[in-house]
C-alpha cells in the first residue's frame, strides 16, 4: 500500500513537473500546461506554429476550424487564459469538457445573435481576445458563410487581427465530427496545428491584389483555406503522400481500377510499384528522366508510383502529338528509358511513335516483359517491404515530367517537383468538397496535367476510389462505364463532354454529384444540359501545366457560371496592362504549386528555373470584387487588326451561340493592308461571310469582331486533352486561303 502510494506520488510529481516544463516553453498557465499534456502525450502533437502566434498583438480573434471535439480543448489549453471562447451548445455543455471551460471565459455560440452583438467589438477594443469555432466546411453553404462575413466585420470594426488554426488530423481522431465514411477513425493519430501570422481584414483584402481588392468575407474565407493548406504535409515524395494515404485510410482499401486489369488496393498498388520500381532502379541513374508511354490503366500509375520510390523522374508521353513531337520530347527531357507495353502499342497502332522515340536515343522496355522476369522471391520481398521508399526521397527533386499541348507553338518539357504536386492536390482540398466516400472516373490522359494531378494524384492521396478509362473518345462506352462504375465525380473537358451528352441515356450520369471541368471553356449550352439531364453540376476551373496544373476553380459556396472561380489558397496574383485592352491584363502567377521550370529542346536536359518565382500565365484576364477570374484568352490568341485587340475566344463565343451544335475556331491570318485580319475554322456548313455579318450585327458584335474569311473542315483538329488545336486550325486556314505559312 504504501509502495503503491509512493509510485503515485511520484507520477504526479512527474507530471507536475513535466507541465511545468510545458508551461514554460508554451508561455501558459500551470493549469492549462496540466490539462494540455494528456493531448500532447496521446497525439504527439506538433504546436510550434501555434506557440509562434498564440501572444499576438492584441486584439485578436483566433478562428478556428471546428473539426473534432477535442479543438475547444486544445485551444483553451493553449490560447492565452484571458482569451474569450465562443463555443457551440454541445461544446458549452459538454461534462466531459468541463476541466478545460473552467480555464478562460466561455459564451455558447448562438448563429442568430451572438454576431450582432457589440459586446464582441467593445471585447477587442478593449485590447482583448476572442476565440471562434467555424464549422469544417471547404463549401459553406449561405446559412455558414454569413460567420465569415460577421467575423470579417467585427474585425474590421474593432481592427482586430485574424489568426487562422487548423488541426491537421482532426477530422480523423474518435471524436471527429466528419462521418466515419467520410473520415476513418483511428486511435491517437499525429496532430499537427497550423496557424497563420496575424494579419488585419485590411491588409488581407489589400493583399488580394488585381485592379479592385475583394470584399473581407472572402479574404477571410481565404485566409482559412489557407491554414487548411498549411496543415498538409508538403514536403513527402509523390510515393511517401501515397503511403501514407495507405496507412491512414487502410492498405486494404480498394483505390484504383480499371477496364483491363481490375481493382487494386493500397497495398497490391504499392507492392507493384516497387516491384516495378526496383526494376527501374538497376535500368536509370538517380534522378533520371523515365519515359511512359501508356494509357489510363493500373499499369500507368504503378510506373509512375514506382519511379518515385526509386527517385527517377516520370516523363509523361503524349501518344497522340505524333512522331515528330514524341521524338522533340524524348530528346528535350534527355530519356534514355521509356517504359511501355507491347499491347497498348499494337492496339493503338504506335509503330511509328517507338520508331521516333528509337531513332531519338531511348530504347524501350515492355512491362510484359518485367513481369515476367519477377520471381517468387521479388514478390515476397515487395509485399513486406511495400511501406519503404527504394531509394531516397525529396520533396523538392523532379518527380514529373511533362509536356506543353503545343496548342500555339512547340511544346516544351515542364519539371514539376513532388511538393508542386502534392500542393496542387492539397489546394483543391481546401476549396473544392471531396471525401473516400466519393469515386472519380477519370478519361482524361494521364500525360496530360489535369487528368494526372486532378484524375490520379488528388484522389490517390486523398483515399478516393478512382476508376481509369483508358481513352476519353470512346463517346459511347464511356456513359455505359459511368452506368456501372456509379461515380460521384467526373473529370472531363466542354468538347468530351457535350459528346458524352449526345450519346448518353439519362440515368447513366445519374450518380454524379459534380463534374470538373477544364482545358477550354465550358459552353452554356453544354452546361445546361448536364445539369438537366443529369443533375450534375459542371465546376469550372482555369489551369495550365506550370501550375500542376489548378490556380483557379469554382465551387458550390463560389461558382460564378462564365467565369473560371477564384484563386486556390497559397496563390498570388498580378495583372499587367496590354496595349490596346481596356479592360483586365495579362496574368502573372505565384504559388507552392508552380513548376520547378522548363526544359527545352535547344537546352535538353537542362532545367531552367523561373527566374523570381512569377510565371507568366500568357493568357489576359479580369477580375471581379469577389475574386472572380474571367479569361479573355490567350494573348498569342488576340488578333491585332488595325491597332486594336481583338479576343479571338469572344470572336469564338459569339459564334458558338449563334451555330452551338459544331465546332468553331477563329485564327488570327496576316493581311497586308490592317495586319491580321479574322477566320474562322467551322464544321458548320451554313456559316459564310455574309451569315457572319448579319448574325454579328443581330448580336451587337463590333464589326471589326466578325471574322471575314470563312474555312470549313469535316472536323475540328483536336490534341490529346481535348482542346482545339490552334496551330492545326491556323495551318488549314492559310493553306486555304492560299497564304502560305509564313507568320
Amino acid at each position: 500500500m504504501i509502495l503503491s502510494g509512493a509510485i503515485l506520488l511520484g507520477l504526479l510529481a512527474l507530471w507536475v513537473v513535466a507541465a511545468a516544463f510545458e508551461a514554460h516553453r508554451l508561455g501558459i498557465g500551470l493549469r492549462q500546461a496540466f490539462l494540455y499534456l494528456p493531448f500532447r502525450l496521446a497525439y504527439r502533437i506538433d504546436d510550434s506554429r501555434l506557440r509562434a502566434v498564440a501572444r499576438a498583438e492584441a486584439p485578436v480573434i483566433y478562428v478556428v476550424w471546428h473539426q473534432s471535439r477535442l479543438d475547444p480543448a486544445l485551444m483553451l489549453s493553449l490560447l492565452p487564459e484571458q482569451t474569450l471562447h465562443i463555443l457551440d451548445e454541445e461544446a458549452a455543455k459538454s461534462i466531459w469538457l468541463e476541466p478545460w471551460r473552467e480555464l478562460a471565459r466561455t459564451i455558447t455560440f448562438n448563429a442568430k445573435h451572438v454576431f450582432v452583438s457589440r459586446r464582441l467589438v467593445r471585447v477587442l477594443k478593449g485590447k482583448g481576445r476572442i476565440a471562434v469555432y467555424m464549422p469544417d466546411e471547404v463549401e459553406p453553404d449561405v446559412k455558414t458563410f454569413r460567420l465569415y462575413r460577421a467575423v470579417g466585420r467585427i474585425a474590421a470594426q474593432a481592427g482586430a487581427r485574424v489568426v487562422p488554426v487548423f488541426v491537421s488530423g482532426g477530422r480523423f481522431v474518435h471524436g471527429s465530427l466528419t462521418p466515419r465514411q467520410q473520415a476513418p477513425r483511428r486511435w491517437f493519430p499525429k496532430l499537427s496545428i497550423a496557424a497563420l501570422s496575424p494579419m488585419t481584414i485590411a491588409e488581407l483584402v489589400e493583399r488580394s491584389g488585381g485592379p479592385s481588392a475583394i470584399t473581407a468575407s472572402n479574404a477571410l474565407f481565404d485566409r482559412m483555406a489557407e491554414a487548411r493548406l498549411a496543415g498538409a504535409d508538403l514536403d513527402r515524395s509523390l510515393f511517401s503522400a501515397v503511403r501514407d494515404a495507405a496507412l491512414r485510410f487502410g492498405p486494404s482499401r480498394t483505390i484504383v481500377e480499371d477496364v483491363l486489369t481490375g481493382a487494386l488496393s493500397y497495398r497490391r498498388l504499392l507492392t507493384g510499384a516497387r516491384v516495378l520500381g526496383k526494376r527501374f532502379e538497376a535500368m536509370t541513374s538517380p534522378g533520371e528522366a523515365v519515359g511512359v508511354l501508356l494509357p489510363n490503366t493500373n499499369g500507368v500509375l504503378l510506373s509512375l508510383i514506382g519511379l518515385s520510390s526509386a527517385g527517377r523522374a516520370a516523363a509523361m508521353m503524349n501518344y497522340t502529338a505524333g512522331p515528330a513531337n514524341l521524338a522533340a520530347a524524348t530528346q528535350t527531357a534527355a530519356i534514355r528509358v521509356v517504359v511501355s507495353s507491347r499491347a497498348f502499342v499494337e492496339k493503338a497502332a504506335l509503330a511509328d511513335i517507338v520508331e521516333a522515340i528509337e531513332k531519338a536515343g531511348a530504347r524501350l522496355v515492355w512491362l510484359e516483359d518485367v513481369r515476367a522476369g519477377v520471381g517468387a522471391l521479388e514478390k515476397l520481398a515487395a509485399a513486406l517491404l511495400w511501406r519503404v521508399p527504394i531509394a531516397r526521397q525529396s520533396a523538392t527533386d523532379p518527380a514529373v515530367i511533362l509536356f506543353t499541348s503545343g496548342s500555339e507553338g512547340t511544346p516544351k518539357a515542364v519539371v514539376l517537383s513532388s511538393r508542386s504536386l502534392i500542393a496542387n492536390a492539397m489546394q483543391a482540398e481546401a476549396r473544392v468538397s471531396f471525401s473516400p466516400a466519393d469515386r472519380l472516373l477519370n478519361v482524361l490522359p494521364v500525360f496530360h496535367s489535369f487528368g494526372l494531378t486532378g484524375g490520379a494524384i488528388l484522389p490517390l492521396i486523398n483515399g478516393v476510389p478512382l476508376f481509369l478509362y483508358p481513352s476519353p473518345l470512346h463517346y459511347k462506352i464511356i456513359p455505359e462505364i459511368a452506368r456501372k462504375a456509379r461515380p460521384t465525380i467526373m473529370f472531363g473537358t466542354d468538347t468530351f463532354l457535350a459528346a458524352y451528352a449526345r450519346t448518353a441515356k439519362d440515368d447513366d450520369f445519374s450518380s454524379l454529384r459534380f463534374v470538373v471541368a477544364g482545358a477550354e471553356a465550358v459552353k452554356p449550352d453544354t452546361r445546361k444540359t448536364w445539369r438537366d439531364r443529369f443533375g450534375a453540376e459542371i465546376v469550372e476551373g482555369y489551369g495550365l501545366t506550370e501550375a500542376a496544373p489548378v490556380a483557379a476553380v469554382n465551387s458550390a459556396s463560389h461558382g460564378r457560371d462564365g467565369t473560371v472561380g477564384r484563386l486556390l489558397p497559397g496563390m498570388r496574383k498580378r495583372t499587367e496592362p496590354v496595349e490596346g485592352i481596356a479592360e483586365g491584363g495579362r496574368l502573372w502567377l505565384s504559388g507552392p504549386n508552380l513548376m520547378t521550370g522548363y526544359m527545352t529542346l535547344d537546352r535538353p536536359g537542362e532545367l531552367q528555373p523561373l527566374a523570381d518565382d512569377w510565371l507568366d500565365t500568357g493568357d489576359i484576364v479580369s477580375v471581379d470584387r469577389e475574386g472572380f477570374i474571367t479569361i479573355s484568352g490567350r494573348a498569342k490568341r488576340f488578333a491585332k487588326i488595325a491597332g486594336e485587340m481583338i479576343s479571338l475566344g469572344a470572336v469564338e463565343m459569339m459564334v458558338t451561340a449563334l451555330w452551338p451544335e459544331h465546332n468553331h475556331a477563329a485564327v488570327a491570318v496576316p493581311d497586308k493592308r490592317r495586319g491580321e485580319r479574322i477566320v474562322l475554322v467551322t464544321t458548320a456548313e451554313g456559316v459564310d461571310a455574309d451569315a457572319l455579318r448579319r448574325c454579328g450585327k443581330q448580336a451587337g458584335a463590333a464589326e471589326i469582331m466578325i471574322p471575314d474569311g470563312v474555312v470549313k473542315v469535316t472536323e475540328m483538329p483536336l490534341l490529346g486533352s481535348g482542346k482545339t488545336d490552334y496551330v492545326a486550325a491556323r495551318k488549314m486556314a492559310m493553306e486555304s486561303l492560299g497564304l502560305g505559312l509564313a507568320a
